[in-house]
């Protein structure tokens, strides 16, 4: 492990403490944990939250509408950058 003390703040501390307050629930994160990943232009985490997302009720199609939606707000080239990993995610995941 390179670095156990940021593997540690992961588990307990984010997925652990942070994703199971009461005040949204896991859906509802994970749609917003995606949607600041395109926003931000970081896509390679974006693989592991949006499978993760739809494992938590989002569908393909809520997925895809999240693109569109999100386009107009952080940009197009944004989106574009994030839609290759959609596509890979989508193309993985059982019908």
């Amino acid at each position: 492990m390179v670095a156990p003390g940021l593997e540690e703040y992961t588990t307990g501390r984010l997925f652990g403490e942070v994703w199971k307050r009461p005040g949204l629930a896991p859906r509802d994160r994970s749609l917003v944990t995606v949607s600041a990943l395109i926003a931000a232009g970081q896509v390679a985490p974006m693989t592991y939250h949006l499978n993760r997302a739809m494992d938590n009720g989002v569908t393909q199609a809520q997925a895809a509408e999240v693109l569109t939606h999100l386009a107009f707000y952080v940009g197009w080239p944004n989106v574009f950058s994030a839609l290759p990993v959609a596509k890979d995610v989508f193309d993985k995941r059982p019908r």
